[in-house]
């Protein structure tokens, strides 16, 4: 039986719920859809979002033939297949185009970001020349995960988590879908909004979970949590295991826990978690918690053993490298000025660059004073006159 979460999924962009900043009126969606001229683009947003069902509405609504691929189990075969294919592939099960003919193809590439730089590669050409339109779409940011020529091809659109009215408008929608048909006590209802944490799948799977296990009479807070209880969790790469994972490692080391990093690591690779990720966040973590600057060095170290050497050898890599993050003394204080000096920037935007300071490659500019009175070293603040005297690190 087809999941609750795609019987119920929007078939446009007045059914969808949330994402306002995208599909609301004269936003960028809606522009696409009017104009009927889809372009290549990368959704990112955390898992539930919409991002699947807002490529296949944008497929839908403007005539294009929709194709699937997760980037996790899809090659570069794959993509010949789909340009070889390209004429005569019929259209998407669930997805006509009530227009006519269909124009041409939307290859939607989930978890664009577990292709390889080969791989990114070779499907480069097919969306630079026009060939196929690329929505792509993932929980990591694009910019350390999407090689620069395809990023530079795209546009990038962030999806927020759901709100928790949005999530209630959904739940209420997903009830619609259940057979028979059930009522939630408003204690439920509150609860299963509450678990979902912005993620609609969550929401609808576990709705959908409690209606089977309790097929007559009204949905309660005692069902639901019996059948999120009943329900074999484990770590899911896109749900809350994973983040709750992460969040545990990453703050492991963060308080000099070498047992208890190790243990959340190992959590992690025996998941099947892409080392890549987990060397990532401890490059970031090198930067942010270390004070020796070794630590940068280390973790880039790791994160390129991870990447030549691969499972299962490269767990080794990593665990040495969370033994020595671990270990080593904490100081968030660049970290901290940065984060200050960016929200004077945020604030003030940008302020004029003192005159002393300013390149001066031509004479009318040294005439009009750029680069007068610079002295190489100095105790005087180079800061915009109105942040003369600001301090960020200590």
């Amino acid at each position: 039986m087809q999941p609750l979460a795609d019987r119920i999924r929007p078939k446009s962009l007045k059914e969808f719920v949330g994402q306002s900043h995208l599909v609301g009126e004269g936003k960028p969606m809606a522009l696409m859809v009017k104009r009927q001229q889809p372009t290549s683009m990368i959704f990112w947003g955390p898992p539930g979002s919409g991002k699947t069902t807002l490529a296949k509405i944008v497929a839908e609504a403007t005539g294009y033939r929709f194709v699937y691929l997760s980037a996790v189990s899809a090659g570069k075969a794959d993509i010949k297949k789909i340009i070889e294919t390209k004429e005569s592939h019929p259209r998407s099960e669930g997805f006509f185009h009530s227009g006519g003919e269909i124009k041409d193809t939307i290859l939607f590439l989930d978890e664009i970001h577990r292709f390889n730089k080969a791989q990114q590669d070779y499907l480069l050409p097919f969306v630079e020349s026009g060939q196929l339109v690329l929505i792509g779409a993932t929980t990591e940011n694009p910019s350390f995960e999407v090689i620069a020529p395809l990023m530079s091809r795209t546009q990038v659109f962030v999806l927020n988590e759901l709100s928790t009215q949005e999530l209630a408008e959904i739940v209420k929608r997903g009830l619609t879908g259940l057979t028979p048909k059930v009522k939630i006590e408003a204690a439920a209802k509150e609860y299963l909004i509450t678990y979902a944490n912005g993620d609609a799948r969550k929401a609808l799977n576990l709705l959908e979970n409690t209606a089977q296990l309790y097929p007559k009479g009204e949905i309660t807070l005692d069902r639901v949590k019996n059948a999120l209880q009943s329900a074999y969790i484990r770590y899911d790469k896109g749900g809350e295991e994973h983040y709750n994972t992460i969040s545990a490692f990453i703050k492991s080391m963060r308080a000099s826990n070498v047992d208890a990093a190790l243990y959340y690591l190992a959590r992690m690779v025996k998941a099947g978690e892409d080392p890549l990720f987990i060397a990532r966040r401890m490059v970031v973590f090198a930067s942010e918690d270390v004070a020796a600057p070794t630590a940068l060095v280390v973790a880039n170290a790791v994160f390129r053993a991870c990447e030549t050497i691969g499972y299962p050898e490269c767990q080794e890599n990593l665990a040495a490298g969370v033994v020595y993050l671990s270990q080593a003394k904490k100081d968030r204080s660049a970290y901290d000025a940065y984060m200050a000096a960016l929200s004077d920037v945020q604030t003030f935007g940008n302020l004029p660059i003192p005159m002393e300071i300013r390149n001066a490659p031509t004479r009318l500019m040294k005439n009009l004073g750029y680069g007068k009175g610079y002295q190489k070293y100095t105790q005087a603040s180079l800061l915009p006159e109105k942040l003369k005297g600001r301090k960020y690190y200590h």
